[in-house]
């Protein structure tokens, strides 16, 4: 469908890509990935053609559609949400309208005229077209994406200019899906997604007809929705089959290859020059000597390219706090007469990892003002308990920071016993290099101040930390440095954010916050939609009302936590239990699930290697050990993930008593 052929991309005087070779075929799906600054962008947009290539070719099948989506910039004006829309179907649209015009004319034209019989054709051929091509359901269609991405009917006939940027962007999105071309260039297309909607994009690309191309920074997005990676690495593509887990799998199997190669390329080649040097002066060594020399010539030198360094950033832990860390009782907030928050309860305890979620708009950051004690309730109250420090990162945190201070400077105020050296790689790791940390933080955007202060935040921590999307503007390897300091954070943690795979790997705990309500339930974000889909399949909808102290029991039993739950009704609920397994043990039946969740993917990765291994002869012998070691992968893969299955069903059924 497209391909590059011996593609190369500069930026300037460097090189972003060389001797580029891909073939993009119908209903691929794509993950394209690469460090910052790799030219991952930069190749979309050649894909999309509005780059050309400084080397090489691109070809694309005649007649293919393309769509792109950037990641910032597509300002709309002078319609409603509804209306721009619609123009995706321009031409659905005028063929509707002569079907219109059409039929008119066959009400007054004579039945026996040559006119009524080409216009009665024409209106059979359309009507026919229309049909086929969904003509007749076009406002389904966008009512259909628009609720998906978030837009409720009353915002339908707004004008597109009334929405904020990342709204605009939504709107783009969606005109891209309603078009649906044969190829899907998406840049960063969750940026500016809630999860809820997140959730509806991954399944509407599961089952989009066509191929795309996606960048995302998003692991849990790009691990659903794609079935082949594309990396841009060492300058050029590497093209992996899987999803984004197995990519990073292979890629290490493929690193150590090229390093194994490196190796012996490199004692080649001093095995070359200490020839030659022993005998340059030789003359009875002369052609042998040059023959060397030659040889030592054509030889393509391998590169191995410096990786990213990974960065272990660990918080200096905060002073403990009191058991219970928050209290709300009987919480509610209004504005005017919308009301956000009604009769809330719950409770949060010294260790907890607590995920907000809700659609936009339910009151997640509200809530968390309330905690702050930045607003002030309508009624009931938020108790925070002994020696809690809270600390609020806000969506727009970069607002209270000092325009005036240099980075490096700020940071180390914050953070006076962290050496520099440390600050800097920190700093580094969130996409401040270089002399970036001498820049005052007035000329950053609001993005890149926002990283700053998360960073910042780091460094000196309080006890209780309340972070509203914290995961904005950040890459991958940023959130794997704030995922792993917050994993190993003595004290409270409740936050936002919109990335699957940071919630699933993070939380304890799940408050949703729906319809004025706030529900808690035990576990990660998967726990929690795995019994939101069971009380929805049994029929029980328990979160329409505070509920009394027996529903509550009852609940508790079932495995659901309660937010306005007492503390009497947990303990009985926590008698009434089965038995748990002792901690120690569950905690090393939880590591090896770990460590087998890692090691499966790497043994399938090395029996698909062999495998192809195996489809090249080399010899008889080659053929027959490289069988025995495929058949040896294949009894170990069997063992491991046996024992996999085993293990997740004793925690499963723990978890499930608990």
């Amino acid at each position: 469908m497209l391909s590059l052929q011996n593609a190369g991309k500069r930026f300037g005087p460097r090189v972003l890509f060389i001797g580029a070779n891909w073939l993009i075929r119908s209903q691929e799906k794509t993950a394209l990935v690469g460090a910052n600054g790799a030219g991952k962008s930069t190749l979309m947009k050649v894909l999309a053609g509005l780059e050309t290539l400084d080397y090489g070719t691109l070809e694309r099948t005649r007649g293919m559609s393309i769509g792109y989506l950037p990641q910032e910039g597509l300002p709309l004006t002078g319609r409603t949400v509804f209306e721009e829309c619609l123009t995706v179907f321009d031409n659905l649209r005028a063929m509707e309208r002569e079907c219109e015009q059409l039929a008119g004319q066959l009400a007054e034209l004579d039945h026996e005229s040559v006119e009524y019989e080409a216009a009665a054709e024409r209106y059979s051929l359309l009507h026919e077209r229309l049909l086929a091509l969904g003509g007749y359901a076009l406002d389904a269609q966008v009512g259909g994406v628009l609720t998906g991405l978030g837009f409720g009917k009353d915002d339908w006939p707004r004008q597109t200019d009334e929405f904020s940027g990342g709204w605009q962007m939504r709107i783009a999105l969606a005109k891209l899906l309603l078009s649906k071309p044969f190829l899907l260039l998406l840049d960063e297309p969750t940026n500016h997604l809630d999860l809820e909607t997140r959730n509806w994009l991954e399944d509407y690309l599961k089952n989009y007809p066509f191929g795309y191309v996606l960048i995302s920074h998003d692991r849990y997005f790009l691990d659903v929705t794609i079935d082949r990676t594309v990396e841009i690495w060492n300058k050029r593509l590497a093209v992996y089959q899987g999803n984004f887990t197995k990519y990073l799998a292979q890629k290490d199997e493929r690193r150590a290859q090229l390093e194994a190669a490196y190796r012996n390329q490199r004692e080649q080649i001093e095995h070359l020059e200490a020839f030659i040097n022993r005998f340059r002066y030789q003359a009875t060594k002369a052609k042998q000597v040059q023959s060397r020399i030659k040889e030592l010539e054509k030889i393509e030198r391998i590169e191995i390219p410096e990786e990213e360094p990974v960065i272990h950033f660990k918080f200096p832990q905060p002073a403990p706090s009191g058991r219970m860390v928050a209290e709300a009782e009987g919480l509610s907030k209004s504005y005017g007469e919308k009301r956000v928050l009604e009769h809330v309860h719950f409770t949060l305890e010294r260790g907890d990892r607590v995920a907000l979620v809700g659609v936009n708009g339910a009151g997640k950051s509200t809530l968390i003002k309330l905690l702050t004690g930045e607003e002030a309730p309508t009624a009931g109250s938020v108790k925070l308990g002994h020696n809690v420090a809270a600390e609020y990162f806000a969506q727009d945190q970069y607002k209270v920071l000092d325009g005036e201070a240099r980075m490096l400077d700020s940071i180390s105020r914050a953070a006076v016993k962290v050496p520099e050296s440390e600050l800097r790689s920190l700093l580094g790791c969130f996409l401040f290099s270089g002399d970036d940390v001498f820049k005052p933080l007035g000329v950053l955007s609001g993005g890149e101040r926002n990283r700053f202060a998360l960073a910042r935040i780091l460094v000196s921590p309080s006890n209780f930390l309340l972070l509203d999307e914290p995961t904005n503007h950040l890459d991958m390897r940023a959130k794997d440095v704030l995922l792993e300091a917050l994993a190993a954070f003595t004290g409270t943690v409740i936050f936002v954010s919109h990335d699957r795979y940071f919630i699933d790997r993070l939380a304890t705990r799940v408050l949703e916050v729906e319809n004025g309500t706030v529900n808690a339930y035990a576990g990660n974000y998967e726990d929690y939609l795995r019994r939101k889909e069971a009380l929805s399949a049994g029929g029980a909808d328990q979160r329409s009302q505070p509920e009394k102290a027996e529903t509550r029991q009852s609940a508790e039993a079932s495995g659901r936590e309660t937010a306005n739950g007492t503390a009497d009704a947990a303990k009985k609920a926590a008698k009434e239990r089965p038995r748990r397994l002792n901690p120690i043990k569950q905690k090393q039946m939880e590591e090896r699930c770990a460590f087998l969740e890692e090691e499966i993917p790497r043994v399938e990765s090395a029996l698909a290697l062999t495998e192809e291994q195996l489809a090249v002869y080399v010899s008889a012998a080659e053929s027959e050990r490289l069988t025995r070691l495929a058949e040896e992968m294949r009894t170990q893969l069997g063992a491991l993930t046996a024992e996999w299955e085993e293990l997740m069903a004793q925690l499963e059924e723990q978890a499930a008593a608990g």
